[in-house]
């Protein structure tokens, strides 16, 4: 499963895991939402309340996409966070990571909001 993730001039393309919480969020597609900054992740609420996995984390890599299921929000995760430790990246709290940016997840850097479109590809 790809998907095509458009932010303002950025376009970014995500491969999904085999997972449930990827299989779910891809069902919903496309989504169109109002996107917030927290350091270096965005994030973005999304109509669908999906719980933690048991494979949970709060530790992520760079490029990770993730569900953050305590505020229903999709992630997108590109450097640190105001809760990393190091140089660590690390989610507010424990996200069900469901796949990751193909290419250049810099470009998000110059992104602190905007409307995000989420579409199959």
């Amino acid at each position: 499963m790809k998907i095509k993730i458009t932010l303002g001039n950025a376009v970014l393309k995500a491969e999904l895991y085999n997972n449930e919480t990827a299989k779910k969020i891809y069902e919903i597609l496309p989504i169109e939402s109002e996107v917030k900054a927290w350091g270096d992740e965005i994030y973005f609420e999304i109509p669908i309340h999906i719980n933690q996995e048991k494979d949970a984390k709060d530790v992520v890599e760079k490029g990770d996409i993730a569900f953050w299921p305590e505020g229903d929000c999709f992630c997108i995760f590109f450097g640190k966070t105001p809760a990393s430790r190091g140089d660590e990246i690390r989610a507010a709290s424990k996200v069900n990571v469901f796949g990751k940016i193909v290419g250049n997840v810099g470009i998000l850097k110059k992104i602190s909001g905007g409307i995000i479109k989420v579409k199959k590809y």
